[in-house]
């Protein structure tokens, strides 16, 4: 008897599983999605300073334009997983860090407002990095090996999040932030170079599976998958409103609680919930696996204390308590959501179900922009953190209801 390896052992080890396809590839997947990331994620909090440089002086359109790559790779990525399904997994992902450099270097080269905005525009259709990559894993991966993979794709997303701006910051002296678009655009085209050496993930061939002696009955080839689609679309939306709805103004909430706070400080207490879930994903992942609907259920619960408590901070110690609380929130909450997009994948073809949950990833973070944008003009910055925290907590109930996760004998509250 033959043993496996860890890679084998990441990679599920079934039948359909391929043991070449391992940690380092999993690992190098999640690298190119945080290198080609820095451009997307690191350079949009700057556009209000690079909108002057366009003719836009008070940069009126930063808050349209910030949403305009979101709701435009939410739009496209659909059609794109289900192309990955047809014509293949990397080709695609390949498509998508072409694309990504495509379109920074016309922002970066760009000298109008039109040409500007048509840019971030190419950036949402022929970007859509994050959904090609888990089409690409799991198409590769199954079970817990792709619930491990999303959640450390999950964590290149927070990582970049977190070290991007700080990067963008540190070279604005030397080029300005505008013109950094095209310099970064090396970025994806690298992460293309190192993706090319990866394999095309396939399903093993027929004849790798033991002929029976005798005829059987017909047998579907794949199981269904456990999880129905409509739980996880409802709590991924819900979820990223809750989230990314307290986004936009925090700076402002923190400035107006804490007067005289410096620009760092603030920054730190922007990033804290992402550094939590950089120290804390595996761990969680490791405690959660056979009960992600009790995750889901106390990740929300997080969120809700966490964004209520938002509301009556007033220091600096309260800040870096409910920021704690948002932190817990969303690692259990990303962290379950993998697990769930991993047991949704099972008998489905990948491309298209994660192209989907990206739209409506997509929906879920233009939605709270939007809501976050009318509170803030008509109750002032304490007033979309306690919308995401009334969503948050509905979100509980439902996550708490069986009769959701009715067909779902594999998921459960406990062993």
């Amino acid at each position: 008897m033959t043993t496996a390896t860890p890679e084998a052992r990441l990679a599920g080890n079934s039948a359909g599983s391929r043991p070449e396809f391992g940690r380092r590839q999993v690992h190098a997947v999640a690298a190119c999605y945080f290198v080609a990331s820095f451009a997307a994620l690191g350079l949009p909090p700057y556009l209000t300073a690079i909108l002057p440089e366009l003719g836009d002086k008070t940069a009126q359109w930063a808050g349209l334009l910030y949403i305009v790559p979101t709701v435009f790779g939410g739009l496209g990525a659909p059609l794109w997983g289900r192309l990955a399904d047809r014509f293949g997994r990397k080709r695609l992902l390949l498509r998508a860090q072409l694309g990504l450099a495509v379109s920074f270097l016309l922002a970066g080269w760009a000298d109008s407002l039109a040409t500007f905005t048509a840019a971030l525009v190419l950036q949402g259709i022929l970007g859509g990095t994050f959904a090609a990559s888990n089409g690409y894993l799991a198409a590769a991966l199954e079970g817990p090996g792709l619930s491990r993979a999303l959640t450390l794709m999950q964590g290149s997303a927070r990582a970049a999040l977190v070290f991007a701006p700080i990067v963008v910051g540190s070279l604005s002296p030397w080029l300005s932030p505008h013109r950094q678009y095209a310099l970064l655009a090396v970025l994806p085209l690298a992460a293309a170079v190192m993706l090319a050496a990866l394999p095309e993930p396939r399903t093993a061939p027929a004849a790798d599976k033991p002929v029976p002696e005798e005829p059987e009955s017909p047998q579907p080839q794949a199981a269904a998958p456990a999880t129905p689609l409509n739980a996880l679309y409802a709590f991924e939306f819900a979820f990223v409103f809750s989230t990314v709805i307290s986004f936009p103004y925090l700076i402002s909430l923190i400035e107006d609680r804490i007067p005289g706070i410096s620009p760092v400080a603030s920054g730190m207490l922007f990033a804290l919930p992402h550094l939590s879930y950089l120290v804390f994903a595996m761990q969680v992942h490791k405690a959660f696996q056979s009960r992600p609907r009790l995750g889901i259920a106390l990740g929300f619960g997080f969120i809700a204390l966490g964004l209520a408590g938002h509301g009556v901070a007033h220091s600096l110690a309260a800040f870096i308590a409910v920021r704690l609380l948002l932190g817990a929130g969303l690692t259990l909450g990303l962290v379950c959501l993998s697990m769930l997009a991993a047991d949704c994948a099972k008998g489905r073809p990948p491309g298209g179900m994660f192209g989907s949950l990206e739209f409506v990833s997509k929906a879920g973070a233009v939605a709270a922009g939007v809501a976050a944008a009318a509170g803030n003009s008509f109750f002032g910055p304490a007033a979309p953190v306690l919308t995401g925290t009334a969503v948050a907590l509905a979100t509980v109930l439902a996550a708490a209801l069986p009769a959701l996760f009715h067909r779902s004998p594999r998921i459960r509250w406990s062993r």
